[in-house]
């Protein structure tokens, strides 16, 4: 019987789990330890062959092939890793030391990718859009990313990882011109103007005061402060700007929010509203907005259906 393997690799917690079968009611083991990033990549690996014998023990299984979610993408003309928050992997040809490491085939897509990858297959996406042909699913938390699913010929999704490895990367696609300056070298980028933080800081910088995302939204619904309105409407207008390109250019039968910021109701009311002035569609959209159904599981399920 064929079982499916998932390593979810956090940058404080690796995390694992090994299904019977695609669904989250067919979990045999699910297992987290620290990954202990500080201590470099040589341990990162260490610790990731010490997850996977500690599944091994406890269940009697082996695995045939394992999945991998990563904080960053996998290079392919490169075969090394890029882009990862966890700084120390990038670079280093990770898929090929996990396959010679743990002796078995490994599939490697960032976490935007297993997040989407999960929703469409065991998700919310069957329950809504059981027919769909393509899901794109969006993280917007402490930071913004994405990542595509297409289902193939044969009936089965995958995720559309692209020629360099960056397909779905819709966090760094400049949103705001000559915006807040972003890690990738670019300024303006979906990340440093609808993440969390980034909102957090532009509320800042009109108040004087450091409030939570929660907070901000609370003051929003109360209406006695201008600047959380200020805030949520900057938040509203730009990502309906961001989420725009993406019908435009893939026209998806769903699109899931994830991450903290995308627990914000108002994304799936005014938010689209605000998408309907830039879709090239007279002003209709018809996408599916859902909210996610697996929670903080869909990484670790993502990397299993790999």
């Amino acid at each position: 019987m064929q079982n499916y393997w998932g390593i979810d690799l956090g940058g404080t917690k690796i995390e694992g789990v090994i299904l019977s079968a695609p669904s989250p009611d067919a979990v045999i083991i699910r297992k987290r330890i620290d990954t202990e990033a500080h201590k470099g990549y040589d341990h990162i690996m260490s610790q990731i062959s010490r997850l996977i014998d500690m599944l091994k023990a406890e269940t009697s299984l082996q695995p045939d092939r394992i999945g991998f979610g990563t904080p960053g993408s996998f290079d392919p003309a490169r075969q090394a890793m890029k882009n990862c928050n966890t700084t120390v992997l990038n670079g280093k040809p990770m898929k090929q030391d996990l396959a010679r490491l743990l002796g078995v085939p490994v599939s490697v897509a960032n976490d935007a990718n297993c997040f989407a990858l999960a929703e469409s297959t065991m998700g919310i996406v069957p329950d809504v859009v059981p027919d769909f042909q393509t899901v794109f699913g969006v993280i917007m938390g402490t930071g913004v990313g994405g990542g595509v699913v297409i289902r193939g010929r044969d009936g089965v999704p995958f995720v559309l990882n692209g020629l360099q490895g960056i397909g779905g990367e819709w966090g760094h696609n400049i949103l705001e011109e000559n915006g807040y300056p972003c890690y990738c070298g670019k300024a303006g980028c979906n990340e440093q103007v609808i993440s969390g933080p980034a909102l957090q800081r532009y509320y800042k910088q009109l108040s004087g005061e450091e409030r939570t995302m929660q907070e901000i939204m609370d003051r929003y619904q109360e209406g006695n402060d201008l600047m959380a309105s200020q805030t949520v409407n900057r938040m509203l207008e730009y990502f309906g700007r961001a989420v725009s390109v993406i019908i435009n250019i893939l026209d998806p039968d769903a699109i899931v929010l994830g991450g903290g910021v995308g627990n914000v109701d108002l994304l799936y009311t005014e938010g689209v509203e605000r998408a309907k002035k830039y879709v090239f569609n007279s002003r209709e959209i018809n996408t599916k907005f859902l909210k996610p159904k697996l929670g903080d599981s869909a990484g670790v399920f993502g990397a299993a259906l790999l």
